[in-house]
């Protein structure tokens, strides 16, 4: 139980219409609820901080209450940036913890098993993340015209949890503050102080709820 999880669900879900997507149902629970039900599960998280809206706080506590959510320490209120709400979350840990886990709060279908694998990644190499390798073709554009073709064997796309060592973590936190640097994803954080960040192999169930058609398909996924 070294890992503390910070998930984070503070945006404004314009894209789902301003209907806040960790709130809507899915299969008997809410996103959220199943979301948190995952980290639970893990034998090696000591603790989750959620990070939201002020709003949506008292909702997010009832549906902790109903999906058996012990591991719940904090709840606490979003920054102006994705990053800022983290920061604001990873004030909330206990000390002595080991490593710091961000994850999306509407990544509702990550599994356990796949997040103990990025945290015995990140036990080795300071960092590490849940990634899928591209199955498509990537081209690199400019102007409306491609300028390169990257190799698809390199890239993944990217997906959370992303996990840390405590310091480590912090150290980057620390830069990018000191720079006036704000990130949209925490490996870019450890990546700036020159840290190694392994990608760990999950699997494409593991999606975003971003808009309605995202929650249909999770709500076939949850079935499988």
């Amino acid at each position: 139980m070294n890992t503390s999880v910070v998930i984070v669900c503070a945006g404004n879900s314009t894209r789902m219409g301003g209907v806040n997507k960790i709130l809507l149902p899915l299969g008997e629970r809410l996103v959220i609820g199943v979301t948190m039900q995952a980290f639970q599960k893990c034998e090696s998280v000591g603790e989750i901080i959620i990070v939201a809206r002020e709003s949506d706080i008292p909702a997010i506590r009832e549906e902790a209450d109903k999906a058996g959510i012990t591991k719940l320490k904090e709840c606490t209120t979003g920054g102006a940036t994705r990053q800022e709400s983290v920061i604001n979350g990873i004030r909330c840990i206990s000390k002595g913890v080991q490593l710091v886990a961000v994850h999306d709060g509407a990544r509702p279908l990550v599994k356990p098993e796949h997040i103990e694998k990025v945290i015995k990644d990140a036990s080795v190499f300071g960092g590490a993340t849940l990634g899928v390798p591209v199955k498509d073709t990537i081209k690199t554009v400019d102007g409306g015209l491609i300028i390169d073709t990257p190799p698809r064997s390199s890239l993944y796309i990217t997906q959370t949890p992303q996990i840390f060592k405590r310091d480590l973590y912090f150290e980057g936190v620390d830069f990018a503050l000191e720079h006036g640097l704000d990130f949209t994803d925490d490996c870019q954080l450890v990546e700036a102080i020159g840290g190694k960040v392994a990608m760990t192999v999950g699997d494409y169930t593991n999606i975003k709820i971003t808009t309605p058609e995202d929650i249909k398909l999770a709500e076939v996924l949850l079935k499988l």
